[in-house]
């Protein structure tokens, strides 16, 4: 059955008419070579494919693989396991995604508390753990017999940690100060705006600033475990430079893509489901229109639903 939209919701949806023009977009793994890796979606199983695509190529990889749960991805079904069986799953694929990193190379791998001490043990027998991000996932319903899920872990290895790439300048978080603090009657690492007072900050490895795609933003597909852009505008712009290639063996609904398209860089996804294919491509051609990423202007990152936050979206939705 077809659902139902609010006038107001803004999830992607497509006609036959875009699907048999966005098929055009996307490859299969007989078409693919390494002439076309670059700006590609590739319509196959990862281990169908894994092998044609060129060692060393990509400068930075995300990796939001399915999680130790047991879960419908548009009809095709993951089934939760033991640990020590998710592991075994995991390694019939990542060590053959690791060769695809160069060796300056760095991987951001996503999961949650019940599958992050396998993601932790597997990485590690290829990369060097520098870090482990939890970030704040506050959409969810609610645990009546357990604690409410609200985290969910990235870990950041690399493959030498002597030399990669690390740009923490172009990740700085924007905070509002609530007890503003004065020398000689002058801010203290703060200024005031026509927005409030705002301090420029560090980021850490915890992030509270992160909002789920839901129906009223322009991002929100159907996918059911659907990383937000900002999210991965952070480790795209920390980990890569301008013109570097992303590569998504997980492409989903195509976020990496369409981040790595609007921040500059070049990206190669590979995706089983042909839906979600279709779905990145839509959002791959949004994307020529409208580059912003929610939460992130002007070169910094803003806190979830501050001033300055709220009121771009409300002029974005103004504009759709």
């Amino acid at each position: 059955m077809t659902k139902e939209r609010a006038k107001r919701n803004r999830t992607l949806t497509l006609t036959d008419e875009e699907r048999r023009e966005l098929q055009q977009m996307m490859i299969t793994a007989q078409d693919f070579d390494a002439a076309n890796a670059e700006n590609t979606i590739v319509c196959a199983d990862l281990l169908e494919v894994i092998d044609q695509i060129p060692d060393g190529i990509a400068d930075l990889i995300i990796i939001d693989p399915p999680y130790n749960l047991s879960k419908d991805f548009n009809g095709l079904a993951f089934s939760a396991t033991s640990s020590e069986k998710y592991a075994e799953y995991l390694r019939t694929w990542f060590h053959k995604v690791c060769d695809k990193l160069k060796p300056t190379g760095s991987l951001y791998m996503c999961g949650d508390w019940k599958c992050t001490s396998a993601l932790q043990t597997v990485i590690e027998e290829r990369l060097t753990i520098l870090n482990r991000i939890t970030w704040q996932r506050e959409k969810g319903r609610g645990a009546k017999a357990n604690w409410k899920n609200a985290m969910e872990d990235i870990w950041f290895a690399v493959k030498d940690p002597h030399n990669y790439y690390f740009d923490v300048e172009s990740v700085m978080m924007k905070r509002k100060v609530l007890a503003p603090y004065r020398i000689d009657g002058q801010p203290k690492d703060w200024e005031s705006t026509s927005d409030g007072k705002y301090r420029l900050t560090y980021p850490s490895n915890f992030w509270d600033d992160i909002s789920i795609p839901f129906w009223s933003m322009p991002e929100n597909t159907d996918h059911p475990t659907q990383k937000p852009e900002k999210l991965y505008a952070k480790l795209i712009l920390a980990s890569s430079r301008q013109g570097d290639l992303i590569f998504d063996p997980f492409m989903g609904s195509g976020t990496t893509a369409v981040v790595a398209k609007k921040l500059g860089r070049k990206y190669l996804g590979v995706e089983i489901n042909e839906e979600y294919c279709l779905w990145a491509a839509k959002r791959l051609i949004m994307a020529e229109e409208n580059a912003t990423i929610q939460g992130y202007t002007n070169g910094v990152f803003w806190e979830r639903h501050s001033q300055q936050d709220a009121a771009r979206d409300s002029k974005e939705q103004s504009q759709a």
